[in-house]
């Protein structure tokens, strides 16, 4: 008899973890319609032109693609279900009026993440049209509600905002190879790695150098961080959001951190960055955040829309670690 092997990385699931997740997705799905958020079902396929348009670029290293034999066109499998969302938003409803979407769905990559499936079963809500940061803590405090429904609390919300980093590197005029230079010392918290930056003035050195020391408490984070950094409207704009962020983020039963120096996705998000843990644990819940300006290559005027949401990133991993409680 032929034993059938999967691909690396690749896992089936089987009773009773199979129920159980399906147990947590409907927590979820459940605790985001009673906010108005209504569920969409993008195909698991699209031209792969479509899911790498815009911020989805960041993706294409992560894209399975094939030939369609229908068309000879290009299409690609799904690494993430966030820019579906955003080309639905931007193609079925063209108004200004604010929009919640929330989904569910496999997810395949080429890369597994420090061992884990490369197909995993995506849940997440998105928030369109509001800029504010109401929109942020409504994501935040959405987030807490539906990880508690799925078992998943306490939780650690590690929280930043790429527009203080962006916001610097405008006051000092850095070019984009600095940029990527300062981007990468930071990501490593290396202040000897911006030393050798010979293009950065001292100023810009000096806060740069503060940036990479602005982590812990959120509390004591804003404080270092007014007193450390140019005074600079943007980035005084950012600390406040940030600061309003992490009020609702323990006023909703979780606790907030804070680290100005960790800017995943540079070129995708626009503002806040989260990433949610279950307490003294390093597990990861969801991953989240602002990426205003998504889906204006699909709208006819090129007009991007405010937005903002997250997603449970492993359903399956989810529900294993929240069964051990």
């Amino acid at each position: 008899m032929r034993k059938w092997v999967l691909p690396d990385f690749v896992e089936d699931v089987l009773p009773p973890t199979a129920a159980k997740m399906e147990q947590t997705r409907r927590a979820l799905i459940d605790t985001f319609s009673k906010h108005g958020y209504e569920f969409v079902n993008p195909p698991l396929v699209e031209h792969l032109d479509a899911l790498l348009t815009g911020t989805g670029k960041d993706l294409e290293h992560n894209t399975f693609k094939l030939i369609d034999p229908l068309s000879g066109k290009m299409l690609g499998v799904r690494p993430d279900i966030t820019p579906q969302v955003a080309r639905i938003d931007a193609t079925y409803f063209p108004d200004d009026a604010p929009r919640r979407f929330c989904y569910a769905g496999e997810v395949l990559r080429t890369q597994a993440s420090l061992g884990a499936s490369r197909a995993l079963m995506q849940v997440g809500a998105e928030l369109f049209g509001e800029a504010d940061v109401k929109g942020d803590i409504e994501i935040v405090q959405l987030m807490i509600e539906a990880a508690r429904a799925a078992n998943a609390s306490p939780l650690l919300l590690d929280c930043g905002h790429v527009g203080v980093f962006k916001a610097l590197a405008k006051h000092f005029e850095l070019s984009s190879k600095a940029t990527s230079l300062v981007d990468e010392a930071l990501a490593a918290k290396s202040s000897s790695a911006l030393a050798e930056i010979k293009s950065l003035s001292d100023e810009a050195r000096s806060a740069f150098t503060a940036l990479a020391s602005l982590f812990g408490p959120a509390k004591t984070v804003l404080q270092r961080a007014r007193a450390a950094l140019p005074r600079n409207a943007t980035v005084s704009g950012a600390l406040d959001q940030l600061e309003a962020v992490s009020s609702a983020i323990e006023a909703a039963g979780a606790q907030c951190s804070l680290d100005l120096a960790d800017l995943p996705g540079l070129d995708y998000h626009t503002g806040l960055v989260f990433v949610a843990y279950m307490q003294n644990t390093s597990h990861v819940v969801a991953r989240g955040g602002r990426y205003d300006g998504v889906g204006e290559s699909f709208t006819q005027t090129g007009k991007g829309r405010a937005a903002t949401g997250f997603s449970f990133v492993d359903l399956r991993a989810l529900t294993e670690v929240t069964s051990e409680k």
